[in-house]
């Protein structure tokens, strides 16, 4: 019987004890399951380093983004596959690749899942800290969506009652407070070309969305990784970056904003250091970033039929 270690994270605002014991009996009726409850973001990499190590063929995160993300930390360039059951506040990657949101549903669709390769996002950062190796799977970001984060994450149970608009709603204050005046402290360089930022973001797929199921796109469809980097933020200006990434129009069109698709890598110097998050965790401050993009690095399991699914599949499938 093939092996499955179960990360749970029992802090995510959709997990219960019910929920647990539900999916270990679903899940084992096709594998052999270890369930696992690590003490913090460190460990639940960890535990997925050490069972792809072992030969362990599926590693599930149980709970958001920030398990998944962590797992998946662990995981990348190896063979053993990631599986995802939704149990937080949003679960961004679960809506791209169509994953059920419904946890016990969620761990049925894992049974009959098919492996598929993804790409991820490699950041090596530097701080007065030390230095920092991080990948990032659907998006990452440094200044104004990391300060946003870090914001979010101290106010727990607003972001739990509030999901996506306790998102909206900091995001709105910092443009009109902190962002309205802030002048660019970062200088980014790309495919030969540099620009002046107060932010930027890297989104790894075609897609990616923290509201429901409104996409965002930066840039053309299959073009690989996009960034973008913006001169400064005010409300109306960042509403018709919004529009226009909901609505497939370039970003690249709005005044002080560099968009680089398919790029091969991104280096951003800060001064003074700012924040940088990668799938809605804050990672901490940092003084320079360097992404690069990793293709086909993650193995994940796809419900079946991807393509009929998955967020990601219908996009593709427009002309």
């Amino acid at each position: 019987m093939r092996r499955a270690l179960l990360v749970a994270n029992p802090s995510a605002s959709g997990f219960t004890g019910g929920r647990f014991r539900e999916v270990l009996a679903i899940l084992g009726e096709a594998y052999d399951v270890t369930p696992a409850w690590p003490n913090g973001p460190a460990e639940s990499r960890q535990s997925a380093a050490e069972a792809a190590e072992d030969g362990t063929d599926l590693v599930i995160a149980m709970g958001g983004d920030g398990v998944v993300h962590h797992v998946a930390n662990g995981l990348v360039g190896t063979p053993t596959a990631l599986g995802i059951l939704p149990a937080g506040t949003i679960n961004v990657v679960a809506r791209l690749l169509g994953i059920p949101q419904k946890t016990a549903q969620a761990a049925r669709a894992l049974l009959d899942a098919e492996p598929h390769r993804l790409p991820v996002a490699h950041m090596a950062s530097d701080s007065r800290t030390g230095a920092r190796s991080e990948y990032a799977v659907f998006s990452l970001g440094i200044g104004f969506d990391a300060d946003v984060v870090g914001i979010v994450e101290q106010r727990p149970y607003t972001k739990y009652a509030m999901a996506s608009l306790s998102f909206a709603k900091v995001a709105t204050s910092q443009i009109i407070g902190t962002y309205r005046s802030r002048q660019p402290n970062m200088v980014v360089e790309c495919d030969g070309e540099r620009a002046y930022a107060v932010t930027v973001l890297v989104q790894v797929h075609d897609v990616y969305t923290f509201f429901g199921r409104m996409p965002l796109r930066l840039g053309p469809a299959g073009a690989g990784p996009t960034a973008l980097a913006a001169e400064r933020l005010t409300v109306l200006g960042t509403l018709d970056l919004v529009r226009r990434a909901a609505t497939g129009s370039s970003p690249a069109a709005h005044r002080g904003v560099k968009v680089w698709s398919g790029f091969e890598k991104l280096v951003i110097e800060a001064d003074p250091q700012s924040h940088f998050q990668a799938d809605g965790e804050l990672l901490g401050p940092t003084t320079s970033l360097e992404v690069t993009p990793m293709p086909d690095a993650l193995t994940v399991l796809h419900p079946v039929p991807t393509e009929e699914r998955s967020l990601l599949g219908r996009l593709r499938r427009r002309p």
